[in-house]
């Protein structure tokens, strides 16, 4: 069952933080970072807890920062493609500048990047109510 999501201030540290209280109800089988960088501080607070990303735990980032794929593990992690993204929403603010008709959604596929920080559960997720169900 997923659990709600935390707040981890978009840093190492808070991915730490965040990671340190989701242990504190029992280990889930997978954690989705809102960034690569929170990413690294959810990987490092599990293991600091004695268990393996990803035999344990699997972790996937979001962003493809460079370097991603030299963390330990290679970091799993989405991929926007930032630049065609901006490109699109400039064109599209120009457009409304110039009273031409614009479409009001648009969706941008993103990229799985898969590596190896994520991989198939081990073990059946914690029950959200009684974390001794791990």
């Amino acid at each position: 069952m997923p659990r709600p999501s935390l707040d981890g201030g978009w840093t190492p540290e808070g991915g730490y933080t965040a990671a340190e209280r989701l242990l504190s109800e029992g280990p889930p089988t997978a954690v989705f970072a809102a960034n690569d960088l929170m990413a690294l501080g959810v990987v490092r607070a599990f293991t600091d807890a004695g268990l393996q990303v990803p035999n344990d735990i699997s972790v996937v980032g979001f962003d493809d920062i460079a370097g991603a794929s030299h963390y330990l593990p290679p970091l799993t992690t989405v991929r926007q493609d930032f630049a065609a993204l901006g490109e699109l929403c400039v064109r599209l603010l120009m457009g409304r500048l110039a009273e031409e008709e614009t479409p009001s959604t648009l969706v941008m596929a993103p990229e799985l990047v898969v590596r190896s920080s994520a991989t198939k559960p081990s073990r059946p997720p914690c029950d959200a109510v009684d974390a001794t169900k791990c």
